[in-house]
């Protein structure tokens, strides 16, 4: 095990403020499809009542989309003016250009987005890669970015483990040229409910937690997916490309994440079977302006298992930034 993290990150608060009710009757929030340099993105707008609500982006995991945000952007809609993104080759977006899906490409697609949205700085949130993508967008571009909320963001390990292997050996051969383009075939041949019903198995501590209605809104996500020539080799790709960045360029990217000045929230939980809980508070701790939330009983994808604690350590991140002069 490696030595303990340099510093113990300051314990995040939850947020007392109202939220919007949890309606689980709700569809997905509403998308339109962007032209963003050579992408074609899909990005999703939660609807909001307040006139000064800050501007916030959300930004799905490996094989995600922005669907995944639905209950966690709505607690927040009173709040925060909340876009979702679709990265290339996920959900309903094009594929990526120049069929690059590496955490740095996306970034920049994310950046570009940003930049051409001209909303100012964001609350930044990324759950698994997106928490990779959103690290690399806010060591690069701090001036995009008011705060930043990772959510088991896909880091560099610190000891010689290949973490989500213990759950799903499968990952191992999805990583190997060859056999990679095997195992997506393999995967491809699953009915939607198949797959999506052993991703929640996969992402949450406790797949019953997962709403009738999202779980049918992802199968038929999924269904539509199949009709979309690109989305098994995106999701190959940019698996192979997080790898890469995890292993060969560790050390790099350990270096970046010291390197943010956004205040952050690192949020957890505790039985993550993708990346590993122990390293939150190594993340937390890496990171000059952090806090640290992990939560008990829960899985990969805490914003979706459990929507309103998210949103209340978030929300909390943003209120207590608000309250700091500039």
């Amino acid at each position: 095990m490696p030595k303990p993290p340099s510093r113990r990150a300051t314990e995040a608060l939850l947020s007392d403020s109202e939220l919007a009710p949890l309606d689980e009757s709700v569809h997905i929030w509403p998308g339109r499809h962007l032209q963003v340099g050579a992408a074609r993105l899909h990005v999703r707008t939660t609807p909001t009542d307040n006139p000064n609500a800050e501007p916030a982006l959300l930004v799905h995991g490996l094989g995600g989309a922005a669907s995944n945000w639905t209950d966690f952007a709505g607690a927040l809609r009173h709040r925060l003016a909340i876009d979702a993104i679709d990265l290339p080759g996920h959900g309903r977006s094009g594929p990526a250009p120049n069929n690059d899906y590496s955490p740095q490409a996306h970034a920049t697609v994310v950046i570009a987005y940003l930049e051409q949205a001209d909303r100012g700085a964001v609350h930044l949130v990324g759950n698994s890669m997106g928490g990779a993508v959103s690290i690399l967008v806010a060591s690069r571009r701090p001036d995009l970015v008011r705060t930043l909320t990772l959510i088991s963001p896909a880091v560099p390990d610190l000891r010689p483990r290949i973490y989500p292997l213990r759950h799903d050996p499968r990952m191992a051969a999805l990583a190997v040229p060859g056999l990679g383009a095997l195992g997506m075939r393999r995967l491809a041949a699953l009915s939607p409910e198949s797959r999506v019903t052993g991703t929640i198995k996969l992402c949450f501590a406790d797949p019953k937690r997962y709403p009738p209605e999202r779980l049918r809104e992802s199968i038929a996500e999924a269904r539509d997916r199949r009709a979309m020539p690109w989305a098994s080799s995106a999701f190959l790709r940019s698996m192979r490309g997080l790898a890469l960045s995890q292993t060969l360029r560790g050390r790099t990217g350990w270096a970046t994440i010291r390197s943010i000045t956004a205040p952050t929230l690192v949020l957890w939980g505790d039985t993550d079977k993708l990346v590993a809980p122990d390293l939150a508070p190594y993340v937390a701790a890496a990171i000059p302006n952090a806090r640290l939330l992990v939560l008990n009983d829960i899985g990969h994808t805490a914003m979706m298992e459990d929507p309103i604690t998210s949103a209340r350590a978030m929300l909390a991140l943003v209120e207590d930034t608000a309250a700091v002069p500039s």
